[in-house]
């Protein structure tokens, strides 16, 4: 999704230094001033012990609104962002609500368990984490995905993950080894190191599943 598209931009506290340092990089023919005024954040929200002094003042004299929520040490940053936009989902259009959370993955294993704990208590959301290599989603026992893979920018490897929970039943169709019926727990087997055979994934499954796809890199 082009991020200018987006209705809504945030920036999870230090999650703005990174914004501020690489978003250039990406458009490395253009004057870095020029891209971080185009790509600026509408939000920077959390307990604000992470952004740089310097990132905080050159948002906000953008007119990018900061928000030090320092009191709540018991909620992620993302949790705080995510709770920022369903206080404005009427704002936003509910009906087709999607976040996007680049830079979720790859960083300390515990900010990576909270930031997937997240999918969990909004399940009802479709909530996607994004690294430079891979893409993770829940899927909600609720219902049955049907998944639309984008050859020229992820895959082929793919695994589906009962972490919450052990799955007793979960069926696929489109992977090179298709579940049929198959019980999944920790500890027993667990679908990793698949492989997309078709653009079109079916998921069913007894319990809420992590579906995480690679990502492919530009060449």
């Amino acid at each position: 999704m082009e991020a200018r598209a987006a209705k809504l931009r945030l920036c999870a506290d230090g999650g703005a230094n990174r914004l501020y340092d690489e978003m250039p990089g990406l458009l490395s023919h253009e004057d870095p001033s020029d891209v971080r005024r185009r790509y600026k954040p509408d939000i920077i929200k959390g307990d604000m012990d992470s952004i740089r002094s310097e990132v905080q003042e050159f948002y906000s004299t953008l007119g990018t609104k900061i928000v030090d929520e320092s009191h709540d040490q018991d909620t992620t940053d993302l949790r705080k962002c995510v709770n920022f936009i369903l206080d404005h989902e009427l704002e936003l259009g509910k009906s087709n609500l999607s976040i996007l959370v680049a830079g979720a993955l790859g960083g300390r294993f515990d900010h990576e368990v909270g930031n997937i704990n997240v999918l969990y208590r909004f399940s009802n959301i479709r909530i996607v984490l994004l690294s430079d290599d891979c893409l993770i989603q829940l899927l909600p026992k609720t219902h049955h995905h049907e998944i639309h893979i984008q050859p020229s920018v992820e895959g082929p490897h793919c695994g589906l993950i009962p972490m919450g929970e052990a799955s007793a039943r979960t069926t696929t169709t489109g992977l090179q080894w298709d579940l049929m019926d198959t019980a999944m727990k920790f500890g027993d087997l667990i679908s990793t190191s698949n492989i997309v055979r078709e653009e079109n994934i079916t998921v069913r499954s007894d319990s809420d599943l992590l579906w995480t796809i690679s990502i492919r890199r530009p060449t």
